[in-house]
């Protein structure tokens, strides 16, 4: 589209802060969105012209009263509503996943730049991240309701909360031909008979192709009968999830630099463990996989996964001091136990987890075979294959739920036995 060409090539040659894209991408609050495009902004705080002194103003309701500035409550209403989209109203989350690419691309550049000028400043007290979007965005916002909207579903509460931004928003334009069809008038005096003497052999080309968001019988019982859940479709595809991990990324970001703006940052993982450790096995694998870690800088991927972790593992197991990863915490805190139920599925999260810190300390730090090391991940192994044997009546599940539950158990055991033996193979080939 020319409009997202021409706003990746403004981000490109000026960038979101000389561009004032902070005060261009402000949502209106109610005592200004009636007053949106009677009045034009004046120069920011960051010492940039205003879109008042441009000569190529846009006046018109698409930019102003009926822009998504004006008729989305706030940034998180629009994100919560994407986010529904993605699994309620696929030809919306079409264009909904572009601008919501787009926004999180000039977050995450807005914030960088700021943090980079604020690296070469001598001036420690004015921090120009204060003044960023992302900050913007989450001023007087309610911190519960920005974690529902990174994590809306498209269930009922969900698109009860984050509703659709402009009216009959979901509702598909007619195809040319119904349109065509429609215009045509039946006038009989002036021989104008429509599409009456039309041979629209509507009998035999009814489409029968189903809405986009509906899969045929075929896929359906496919579907039905697939031993792992397909991860796209509770959760909106592996897009929406990236862009999901992004945003959490940023607010974690801002917790560490700044969390006078928002919330302290054990705050905000207590926050992130209330959404993550509910959700089905695939997409707690998709969310807390090392591939998915890496949108994370280290010490927030190592922290998130040790605090669901703590969450879920034995009580018996000892704490570590800190979150500081290392071998030795890894072996005596974390890599041994089993979960803190008989559940099938929460020794199979606890083994995930576990299997996350291995692969982070391995490629950031370095994980090296010992017998200390291979006895811990052996007996955890076992302790886990133990305990989910216990299955209790009230929480038993059918047949095909538990073999699924199993299944990411065992492969989880098979993927940290395998890399262990990597470490030891690699190490015997270099004669340590």
């Amino acid at each position: 589209m020319a409009s997202l060409r021409y706003l990746n090539l403004l981000s490109d040659l000026v960038g979101p802060v000389h561009g004032n894209l902070r005060d261009a991408f402000a949502f209106s609050t109610p005592a200004t969105s009636s007053r949106r495009g009677a009045i034009r902004r004046r120069t920011t705080g960051d010492g940039f012209s205003s879109a008042k002194d441009s000569l190529e103003n846009i006046d018109n309701d698409l930019a102003h009263a009926t822009s998504v500035w004006a008729k989305a409550q706030d940034f998180w209403h629009v994100v919560g509503w994407a986010f529904n989209c993605s699994v309620l109203h696929k030809h919306r989350w079409e264009r909904w996943q572009l601008w919501l690419e787009y926004m999180v691309d000039t977050l995450d550049t807005d914030w960088a730049q700021r943090a980079h000028v604020y690296a070469e400043s001598e001036d420690s007290e004015q921090d120009p991240r204060a003044r960023s979007i992302i900050v913007r965005y989450l001023e007087g916002g309610n911190e519960r309701r920005i974690l529902r909207a990174i994590f809306a579903d498209g269930s009922s509460k969900s698109a009860a909360e984050f509703v659709e931004v402009w009216r009959n928003e979901t509702k598909e334009r007619k195809k040319d031909a119904d349109i065509k069809k429609a215009a045509t008038k039946l006038d009989i005096e002036a021989d104008q008979w429509g599409d009456y003497l039309h041979d629209s052999e509507s009998s035999s080309e009814l489409d029968d192709t189903p809405p986009p968001d509906s899969p045929t019988k075929g896929e359906a019982a496919v579907d039905s009968a697939a031993f792992v859940p397909n991860v796209s479709k509770p959760f909106g595809g592996p897009q929406a999830i990236v862009l999901r991990l992004r945003l959490l990324s940023l607010l974690s970001t801002v917790s560490v630099f700044l969390p006078q703006t928002f919330t302290p940052l054990p705050s905000l993982y207590d926050l992130f463990l209330e959404h993550i450790r509910p959700l089905p096995l695939s997409i707690f694998f998709f969310i807390i996989s090392p591939s998915s870690m890496q949108h994370f800088h280290l010490a927030a991927a190592s922290s998130i996964t040790q605090v669901i972790l703590r969450s879920l593992i034995a009580s018996a197991a000892p704490l570590p001091r800190t979150d500081d990863l290392t071998q030795e915490v890894l072996e005596s805190c974390y890599l041994p136990h089993h979960a803190n139920t008989n559940s099938i599925s929460d020794n199979a999260k606890v083994s995930l987890c576990v299997e996350t810190l291995l692969r982070l300390l391995q490629k950031h730090c370095g994980l090296y075979w010992t017998e200390s090391l291979q006895n811990a991940v052996d007996e955890g192994i076992a302790a886990r294959a133990r305990k989910a044997q216990n299955v209790g009546k009230g929480k038993a599940k059918g047949k095909g739920g538990r073999e699924s539950e199993r299944m990411w158990l065992k492969g989880s055991e098979a993927r940290i036995r395998g890399l262990v033996q990597l470490v030891r193979d690699q190490q015997e080939s270099m004669g340590e």
